[in-house]
């Protein structure tokens, strides 16, 4: 049976909170009263969801849809490993948003800590605020980062977006900080404003396409040629004349890195090597 249900942080929360048990698969089967006694963490103490959210079931519906109204930067790992159904949050959110997640979407009214939508394999994550570092990445010592789906970030990102991707699409409208695409395999990482240093550092395959300023080239790329125009996914274009870099040489590799041409003047001593 499938239901939408509300929550309501019930205070303003001091402490982290793993509340992984918020996702619509483990919502699915279950009554108000058996969701609201679901196990969750306050620091190092085991709470009942009931004793920090106030939980609302609104209407029955064809997905489970879970909407949370307020700040819950403090709460971790909502929606990790969830394969179906929707989660909408009103507010910012804390680490490890979608963690691994199969299915499903995933939209935040707000900003979302570190490492939101850690390898991910498929899905949605919607981000209307910023993204803070390692965004799709894997935790440290893991060299298996996002494996599909998509991840759109409205504003900013912080470092290593992307690092370690293997598949799938992730999409910034803001800046980007550095490192993004560090030693990515496959998938796509499209920029849409300005990106710090160090972009596709050890990249062995895969796309990043900037289409604002890039503070610099790594030295371990090579110039390949000028393209008019780049695809990004299907019905998506992004139009140029963009730079085309290859690398990381220092990998072997053979990751395409498209910067905009207009936005990067200072790039164009590359184009006496073409």
């Amino acid at each position: 049976m499938s239901k939408m249900i509300n929550l309501y942080p019930v205070r303003k929360f001091r402490f982290p909170i793993i509340a992984e048990c918020i996702s619509p698969d483990i919502f699915q089967d279950k009554t108000c009263k058996e969701i609201e006694k679901l196990e969750i963490w306050e620091g190092n103490k085991q709470r009942r969801l009931e004793e920090l959210f106030k939980v609302e079931e609104s209407r029955k519906d064809q997905e489970t849809i879970i909407t949370v109204y307020g700040d819950v930067s403090k709460v971790r790992r909502i929606g990790a490993y969830m394969t179906r159904g929707e989660i909408t949050i009103n507010g910012d959110v804390g680490m490890h948003l979608g963690e691994e997640m199969e299915g499903g979407k995933i939209t935040v009214h707000g900003n979302a800590g570190g490492w939101a939508g850690s390898t991910m394999k498929n899905g949605t994550i919607e981000i209307h605020g910023n993204a803070s570092h390692y965004l799709g990445a894997p935790y440290r010592g893991s060299t298996r980062g996002m494996r599909g789906g998509n991840i759109i970030v409205y504003g900013n990102v912080g470092n290593e977006a992307g690092a370690y991707m293997r598949k799938g699409l992730i999409k910034i409208y803001g800046n980007a900080g550095q490192f993004t695409g560090l030693r990515m395999h496959n998938g796509t990482i499209y920029v849409q404003k300005d990106s710090e240093g160090r972009v596709g550092a050890c990249m062995t395959g895969g796309k990043i396409v900037v289409d604002g300023f890039l503070h610099s080239v790594l030295p371990t790329f090579t110039i390949e040629s000028v393209k008019k125009k780049t695809k990004i996914e299907e019905n998506n274009i992004a139009k140029g004349p963009f730079y085309l870099f290859l690398g990381d040489l220092t990998e072997n590799g053979k990751g395409k890195l498209y910067v905009l041409k207009k936005k990067n003047p200072q790039l164009s001593n590359y184009e006496k090597f073409l």
